[in-house]
């Protein structure tokens, strides 16, 4: 069924139920992320996630026999800065951040990333920041603030702080790895996230190496995590995440982005039992008002769409 007015597909129960589960999938990450954590170190969790990551994908774009791109130094130099800035430096940043502050905190963080995808794409995109946007970006930014609190004037004098802004610099880097993806030569979305994982892997492998030596046996549960990391929120939700574009466009798929935060907040506080200061669930309510002023329109469309 479409819509006559907007052209584009009405979502069909399917798509909403993806949408559900994208949004449980995101969600839980950084509670899976802090069990894998009590097993193994922040590299370790990031490389393994993004290695399997990397083989899952590899296999189920050879599986869905999508077309490799045509090779050229331009699609290379945008496959290696989007591989740091959206796997390997984002993975670090969260999985060493978390070692020192709730994951709820990690996933609230993560809510403010569309809105600095929007100064980002005024500036080095042709989407301009109109008013709404702005005050929205405005809004979000004051809850991030809120969120990161006092302590980071005490940068120094122990690690949250500063796991604190790895958790935000983390929000940054997927940001300009998004405008990046943006402005991409034109590539199949499965091989691009399939390629982009293994140069994550690449730069990831001879750090952990590095640093934290071979990984080795931990508790099951541990292992279970680092597992769930490379195969949910990577394999599955990249087809996920495709699909409901296709049949439902992507003005639909943003709903995603007002779950992520809501259930990492739930999965933190009910299943590993974190205690949430009030500035969370104030600076999650300014993050969401912001997101929801700087995306009207979209949301808009998508309600005339449902009428």
């Amino acid at each position: 069924m479409q819509n006559s007015t907007t052209g584009s597909p009405a979502p069909t129960r399917g798509n909403w139920a993806s949408i559900f589960v994208l949004g449980l999938i995101w969600g839980g990450t950084f509670m899976v992320v802090a069990v894998a954590l009590r097993g193994y170190g922040p590299l370790t969790v990031a490389c393994a996630r993004t290695t399997l990551g990397a083989l899952a994908l590899l296999g189920l774009r050879a599986a869905l026999r999508r077309p490799w791109p045509d090779v050229s130094p331009r699609l290379v130099k945008y496959l290696c800065f989007i591989g740091i800035l959206n796997t390997a430096l984002p993975f670090v940043l969260l999985s060493w951040g978390q070692q020192y502050v709730p994951s709820a905190f990690a996933g609230i963080s993560m809510a403010a990333l569309p809105l600095f995808v929007l100064p980002l794409a005024h500036v080095f995109s042709d989407e301009a920041l109109s008013t709404r946007r702005l005050i929205g970006v405005i809004v979000g930014f004051i809850g991030a603030l809120v969120l990161i609190g006092p302590g980071v004037l005490r940068i120094g004098t122990g690690w949250e702080p500063l796991g604190q802004l790895a958790c935000v610099a983390a929000a940054i880097s997927y940001a300009i790895a998004s405008i990046m993806t943006r402005r991409c030569p034109p590539i199949d979305p499965i091989a691009l996230a399939s390629l982009t994982l293994v140069v994550g892997s690449v730069a990831l492998i001879p750090a952990m190496l590095l640093v934290e030596g071979v990984p080795g046996r931990a508790a099951p549960l541990h292992m279970a995590a680092i597992v769930f990391l490379g195969l949910f929120p990577t394999a599955l939700a990249a087809l996920l995440r495709v699909t409901v574009i296709r049949s439902a466009g992507s003005v639909f798929m943003t709903l995603v982005n007002y779950q992520v935060p809501l259930w990492s907040v739930l999965c933190g506080a009910l299943i590993l039992s974190e205690s949430l200061p009030l500035r969370f669930f104030a600076a999650l309510a300014l993050i969401l008002c912001g997101l929801a002023i700087s995306q009207w329109a979209s949301l808009k469309r998508l309600a005339t769409r449902q009428a």
